[in-house]
């Protein structure tokens, strides 16, 4: 068989799908000292180049930001008892596709 050549990797496997972004983020108000939930889905499962963004800076999971999955599609940022620090712009990026809110 032939295959394009982008869809191989170095290795000989095939490259991961172009995911892309099928509902992103939306704005949300929040009160200081509340949590709130940024959800945004993708088409894939198991996207592996996936990074949340405030204000241009890269959030990592911690006890202040829960990042998780569900049902491998919906990427989830939990901002726990947010402060006036945490206004500005959220980012979630997969691969070269990105939503703001």
């Amino acid at each position: 068989p032939c295959f394009p050549f982008h869809d191989w990797t170095t290795d000989g496997l095939f490259a991961e799908p172009d995911v892309t972004i099928v509902s992103g983020l939306k704005d949300m108000v929040v009160f200081e000292g509340d949590d709130v939930t940024f959800r945004c889905q993708v088409s894939h499962e198991n996207a592996r180049d996936v990074e949340w963004k405030l204000q241009d800076v890269a959030l990592q999971n911690n006890e202040m930001n829960e990042i998780s999955v569900e049902k491998g599609k919906i990427h989830t940022l939990k901002l726990r008892k947010v402060t006036e620090q945490d206004i500005g712009t959220i980012t979630f990026r997969v691969g070269p596709h990105t939503s703001t809110a």
